[in-house]
């Protein structure tokens, strides 16, 4: 999928967009019944920076939903397409997150971030953001809370408890304990799913450990990548695909 050519390079034009889009988000999986990708692959993307080298890599790896084996991985390296401001990091990421799901030969149904998505200050986080310019299902498996208020889930894998905004007492997603005694997950809705299939699709990626295993590959095909690079002092002029 090709990046608009008015991406926002400012805070300003950020944020315009954010209101922009926001409507477009779908936050339950009813109103869009045609599946965009096939829904027994599921995908992780994840991105890793070398801020002194403005690089970026993103990656991203598609499993089999039923077994969770993967399936197909890519990744894309590119420049840095916007500065640090905390609530805009999808703008940071987006762009090269775009180029590594585009290098799939597989088009999963669903795509888990390692971030937020309605669980947001304006309701638009990576997740939300990226499902609703490519149209997939999407949802944001974050390790913090971010600036949401949660009370301390049960102690058992599976239990979970509302992540609200104290601002409004809205509720933005769910803090979920993936394991036994570890610390939660913080799971809000992407685009084009509801919050409970959200957190039941997070509690299918984690069999073994605290984070989706969708996480835990891109992750570490990302970082991989850079270290790759970085080791071969490569240098990116643009988007690089592989």
């Amino acid at each position: 999928m090709p990046i608009p050519a008015d991406w926002p390079t400012t805070e300003a034009e950020a944020l315009a967009e954010q209101e922009r889009l926001r409507p477009l988000v779908e936050p339950t999986g009813a109103a869009s019944s045609v599946p965009v990708g096939d829904e027994r692959l599921i995908a992780g993307v994840d991105v890793a920076y070398d801020d002194e080298r403005d690089l970026v890599v993103a990656a991203a790896v598609v499993l089999d939903r039923a077994t969770l084996a993967v399936v197909e991985e890519a990744t894309a390296t590119g420049r840095i397409a916007f500065p640090y401001i905390p609530g805009l990091l999808a703008f940071r990421e987006i762009p090269a997150v775009l180029d590594a799901l585009d290098a799939l030969t597989h088009r999963p149904g669903t795509v888990v971030c390692d971030g937020y998505g309605l669980a947001h200050p304006r309701r638009l986080g990576l997740a939300s953001h990226l499902g609703v310019l490519t149209g997939l299902r999407t949802l944001g498996v974050a390790k913090t809370p971010f600036t949401f208020d949660h009370l301390p889930p049960g102690p058992d894998r599976g239990d979970r408890t509302p992540l609200t905004d104290p601002a409004t007492g809205e509720e933005v997603g769910s803090a979920v304990r993936t394991r036994a005694g570890v610390k939660p997950v913080f799971v809000s809705v992407g685009h084009r799913i509801g919050l409970t299939e959200a957190v039941e699709t997070t509690l299918a990626l984690t069999p073994h450990y605290r984070l989706p295993e969708t996480t835990r590959h891109a992750d570490s095909l990302c970082r991989r990548a850079l270290a790759a690079l970085t080791a071969s002092g490569a240098t990116v002029a643009t988007s690089d695909v592989n």
